[in-house]
């Protein structure tokens, strides 16, 4: 679950990520001086926008048989069954 945090998040910040590497490599812009004009509120919107497709794609073309019956993971003997999709 923290791995899909992970990536949420770099998808999230990955307009960020490439506008101020183009700011600095290309304009000459001081890191520091970079977010000073930064169209925050276009990058925020990008970065969900990225991060909605990304996951609407993720739900829509992975996982299991939808059409299965799903068992719990149980303790059986002490020790622990993973779940699974019959």
């Amino acid at each position: 679950m923290l791995r899909i945090a992970f990536i949420d998040i770099l998808l999230f910040a990955l307009p960020f990520l490439i506008y101020a590497a183009y700011m600095v490599a290309v304009k000459g812009t001081a890191p520091g001086s970079v977010w000073q004009a930064a169209p925050i509120l276009w990058l925020a919107a990008v970065g969900f926008g990225l991060l909605l497709v990304t996951m609407v794609t993720l739900v829509q073309f992975s996982g299991g048989d939808k059409s299965g019956t799903y068992h719990p993971s149980v303790i059986e003997n002490g020790k622990i069954k993973p779940g699974e999709i019959d």
